[in-house]
């Protein structure tokens, strides 16, 4: 399986939450027979400083992790492809990777036998609420072991990840800060794209508006009747695009101006778009399949080029399709343009990876050598770390290219552009992604295929963070989170009813009966939870 593959995946770990339940029992047991600070951890077997990585100074042999990383699509292969090769000789440490899903992670707990490092994508189950009870702090273990992991680890994102007792457990892949979307080097990853020949032929249509999106998809219709006007991510991991995606286009805030929790799904201008979808879809110009296909059934017709338009979230995850299609028809590639914008003036405000980032790691209060577990956290946010896993080895895949850029060596270009094979398994360039971040892939532009790249300079202007909106839903396993789930999944089904509606008086039917169900679930009790969890996220950011 592709990378590209694999990171479409990641959203699915955070989509079984409720599974996490299961875990949470096991959750306490792990951790009561060990240690759950660093009071007790053995000394170090050689020069600790802060100004030195650690993994210089240790000289220990035969150093073996076990690294359990919840997902199954990980690959588990170490040290003999280029990247892992090279980790293996400067840290002097085997890793054995071990994968599964929340049912081996439950047992793992269950049992009391933890590997050394555990990687989960959850910030919002009860793993992650309670590692004080079953992991080192990061802190404790850089201050015995590996000062030097201060220099490289991001203080907003241990501050984000800090439980009650003040000390961080965890650390995340692709946390980006505040500084990061400030930087420019945080890629945009949705936008509204079309078919330059399709935008070619249909001359001058406005997808800005309602009324335009309706017009401009009847006018594709007609030149081409063998396309289908409008797609969207399939529905398979949650909502498709057609909601968050969507909300970020038209700017429809996730806070109020007094950081009140802001009920996004029922803000009216967005249901004005969600009327305009029903419209479009009513005029047969949204396939009825484009509901039920799942995520191979989408990313064939993108590799095909079989719709005239889509609303694309997480374009680089698709990435590979969008590339094979404009490969065979340059005329034809997909451009992002203008398109799906608010009717009361507000400006997109388009989501990346926010500071929770997706994948977190951990190490275990069961690790058999915790000293060299930091070294591993140190080594892969160090600069040597990321440059290695995104671009190999200077002077044999990449060299410099002026103004801090980096670029392929002739002879790595070549084997990325004709032997893919070669690439993937041989040097897993940007594969190793753990403890990747998006500030070191912009530095080759080549990081990404040349097909998303117009479409991630378009939105580059919209990038807003939304640090205080992440992870502020229910504590796992109370009453408020059964109820949360089973509006989650309500919203699922009435977003295709709304847009699958047969008139405007179906469409608010149906759009009354969420609201009652909302109600019924105890939405109320829920957005006060909400609020109270954006609070305490803006007193981690020292947001006034």
């Amino acid at each position: 399986m592709s990378i590209t593959k694999r990171l479409a995946r990641l959203g699915v770990i955070a989509a079984v939450a409720t599974a996490t339940m299961l875990i949470a029992a096991g959750c306490g047991s792990s951790g009561s027979d060990s240690a759950k600070s660093g009071d007790n951890l053995p000394k170090a077997g050689y020069k600790v400083s802060k100004n030195t990585p650690a993994w210089k100074s240790d000289k220990s042999k035969d150093n073996t992790l076990t690294w359990y990383v919840n997902a199954d699509w990980w690959n588990k292969s170490y040290g003999k492809d280029m990247i892992t090769k090279q980790i293996k000789k400067d840290l002097n440490l085997n890793i054995k990777f071990v994968t599964g899903d929340d049912t081996k992670l439950n047992t793992y707990f269950a049992s009391g036998k933890l590997p050394d490092i555990v990687t989960i994508g959850d910030p919002n189950s009860k793993v992650a609420r309670t590692a004080d009870q079953w992991a080192y702090p990061l802190q404790d273990l850089a201050t015995k072991y590996d000062p030097y992991f201060y220099k490289v680890a991001r203080t907003d994102t241990l501050n984000w990840y800090k439980l009650k007792d003040g000390k961080t457990y965890g650390y995340p892949n692709y946390s980006n800060t505040e500084a990061d979307y400030k930087s420019g080097k945080v890629p945009a990853r949705d936008a509204f794209i079309i078919r330059k020949d399709v935008l070619a032929a249909i001359g001058k249509q406005d997808f800005t508006t309602p009324e335009g999106f309706v017009k401009g998809m009847a006018a594709i219709k007609e030149k081409f009747p063998k396309l289908s006007p409008f797609g969207f991510n399939d529905f398979s991991g949650g909502n498709s695009s057609l909601d968050n995606v969507v909300q970020d286009m038209l700017g429809v805030p996730i806070v109020t101006k007094d950081n009140k929790y802001y009920a996004r799904n029922l803000d009216s201008d967005y249901l004005k778009w969600l009327n305009a979808f029903r419209e479009v879809h009513a005029a047969g110009n949204i396939s009825d399949d484009s509901f039920t296909d799942d995520s191979n059934a989408f990313n064939e017709k993108v590799n095909a080029g079989k719709y005239a338009t889509i609303m694309m979230g997480s374009d680089v995850n698709h990435g590979i399709n969008l590339q094979t299609f404009a490969s065979k028809h340059p005329d034809e590639q997909y451009i992002a343009i203008d398109g799906i914008q608010s009717t009361v003036g507000r400006k997109p405000t388009l989501s990346q990876a926010g500071i929770s980032g997706w994948l977190i790691n951990y190490i275990s209060n069961k690790s058999k050598n915790p000293a060299k577990a930091i070294q591993v956290f140190e080594y892969l946010l160090s600069d040597r770390g990321q440059m290695l896993v995104n671009f190999g080895i200077k002077g044999q895949t990449y060299e410099d290219a002026g103004d801090g850029m980096v670029k392929w060596t002739p002879s790595a270009l070549k084997v990325q552009q004709s032997d893919p094979d070669k690439w993937q398994n041989q040097y897993r360039m940007g594969e190793f992604i753990l403890f990747g971040h998006d500030r070191y892939k912009a530095l080759n532009k080549d990081s990404y295929v040349k097909a998303v790249w117009q479409m991630q300079a378009w939105g580059q202007k919209y990038l807003t963070p939304q640090f205080k909106t992440e992870n502020i839903v229910p504590d796992p396993g109370t009453q408020e989170a059964r109820a949360y789930s089973a509006i989650q999944t309500n919203w699922s089904t009435t977003l295709v009813s709304l847009i699958r509606a047969k008139s405007e008086a179906d469409f608010n039917a149906t759009l009354k009966k969420y609201k009652d169900f909302e109600k019924d679930n105890s939405i109320d009790q829920i957005n006060k939870t909400r609020d109270k969890n954006i609070q305490a996220n803006m007193k981690k950011l020292n947001m006034k």
